[in-house]
């Protein structure tokens, strides 16, 4: 009976349990069958990611604390799960075919993307400021090695490199900012902060605060912490350029707002100004830095690095509407960019990829159903009604406004006006110049990906009440 009771007690984090047990027993079947098991190994790194989506779903609705209330399981937790995991098992999806055709296909990549999504699960739901930097550790340290998988390229390697050693530089920072906290609160619980801050915050509090803000800018590749992204996306393989565009960028965002409405709702207006700043400089360098770019995955590094300032719009505002913006955006955002990176795993011509935005010219003639799909996922990248862009842009300009941050929403309209320039000149590259010789044949999963988002991002107009719905019962569930 008592060990039903001590099984009953784990329901919550049996998510995890799962996922970690799943990694190691892969882990194993990966030293022991080698290399020529690699595809198998990672095809079910796929289904044991969408079963663990299956017992997140399966959870009870409710509020749940564990581990002396360092862990919580809610709706806001539950949801960033699910899109940390789609992240993760998108990316795995798009990744099969480009490692087998690059002879890089190991049986680790699928492990290390488990453990790296385990380590999101974790932060997700972290809840004091130990199980914050654990969770952020576990995702970390996975993410360095398949930064740099493929070791025979100079470019990958040094990718590789740049992100740990500026990593590492950003959670000494964020560990400093959480020692800072801890020894001006005399708790490391968020609720325990939470009280500590109710009658406001002094000045290393606010140091503290800043440092913590500071790792996650890094994270989620927001300015001016931002420096490693667009060398890192060029220099990685692809498909992991892809989930490092989509799901850690979920898990960095989820903890910076739990953290800051959940630890420091008392002193909402001086971590609101930082974000303001934040936000505004991601914004307006995403949209003119990408504006020179010639390879699209360094494009897409500014394109991500202006998301992620739309993105922290929404927390700007501080309420509740502005976390249910957070939610829409950021879930409208991992489907475009795993959309967009299918049709960029689409671009092989003689037997290797190439990367460059002049390569696209003319594809509307030779390949014209997946020109129409980049062309609709770049519109709704720059949030081009009645795209799916749009909405997830309206809801963080919404809650904004109606938050008396006038200046932020209107900065973010004009960011988003500078942005459509980039994204429209894609389009005249693909429709208006002349045709540079087709590409290869599509890999059917990663075409069957690029038509499944694209279609998604046109018709989510016509009914996005689960969604929405959704978003409001998460970002409820804070407050």
């Amino acid at each position: 009976m008592n060990n039903l009771t001590s099984l009953q007690s784990l329901q919550p984090v049996l998510p995890e349990i799962a996922l970690a047990v799943g990694a190691m027993v892969l882990l194993m079947l990966a030293v022991f069958a080698g290399d020529r098991a690699a595809r198998f190994v990672n095809t079910l790194c796929i289904l044991l990611l969408i079963g663990v989506g299956a017992l997140i779903v399966m959870q009870p609705a409710g509020r749940v604390t564990m581990f002396d209330n360092g862990f919580v399981v809610d709706d806001f937790a539950r949801f960033l799960k699910l899109l940390a995991l789609a992240g993760s098992a998108g990316s795995l999806i798009l990744s099969l075919d480009y490692l087998t055709r690059e002879g890089l296909q190991k049986a680790e990549f699928g492990v290390l993307v488990l453990l790296a999504t385990l380590g999101m699960l974790l932060l997700i739901s972290a809840n004091d400021l130990i199980a914050l930097y654990l969770g952020l550790e576990l995702m970390s340290l996975p993410l360095y090695v398949i930064a740099s998988s493929n070791r025979d390229n100079a470019k990958s390697t040094e990718a590789g490199l740049k992100y740990f050693v500026l990593g590492a530089l950003s959670s000494g920072m964020l560990l400093y900012g959480a020692s800072l906290i801890y020894g001006f609160t005399g708790t490391v619980n968020f609720a325990g902060i939470a009280k500590a801050v109710q009658g406001g915050a002094g000045t290393g509090l606010i140091f503290g605060l800043v440092f913590l803000f500071a790792g996650f800018c890094f994270k989620i590749s927001a300015v001016p912490f931002h420096m490693w992204t667009p060398d890192v996306y060029e220099g990685a393989p692809t498909p992991v350029t892809a989930f490092f565009a989509a799901a850690p960028k979920v898990a960095g965002i989820a903890i910076f707002v739990r953290a800051s409405v959940v630890a420091f709702p008392g002193i909402t207006h001086s971590w609101q100004q930082i974000v303001v700043f934040v936000s505004i400089a991601s914004m307006a360098l995403g949209a003119f830095a990408a504006i020179g770019q010639t390879n699209i995955k360094r494009l897409m590094a500014y394109s991500s690095i202006g998301h992620m300032g739309f993105a922290l719009v929404g927390l700007a505002a501080g309420t509740a509407e502005g976390v249910q913006g957070v939610l829409i955006y950021m879930t409208i955002y991992v489907g475009m960019t795993l959309g967009t990176f299918a049709v960029i795993l689409s671009m092989r011509r003689d037997g290797r990829m190439v990367e460059n935005i002049s390569d696209l010219s003319g594809m509307s003639r030779t390949h014209p159903t997946m020109a129409f799909m980049l062309a609709m996922l770049l519109f709704s990248l720059a949030g081009v009604p009645p795209l799916a862009g749009f909405f997830g842009k309206f809801y963080v300009f919404l809650a904004a406004i109606n938050a008396g941050l006038y200046t932020l929403a209107v900065i973010g309209v004009l960011s988003s006006v500078v942005g459509a320039f980039y994204y429209l000149s894609i389009v005249k590259v693909m429709y208006f110049d002349a045709p540079a010789p087709a590409f290869q044949r599509t890999p059917a999963l990663v075409g069957l990906m690029m038509v499944v988002f694209g279609t998604l991002n046109i018709v989510f107009f016509l009914y996005p009440a689960p969604l929405l719905g959704a978003a409001t019962a998460a970002a409820k569930s804070l407050f």
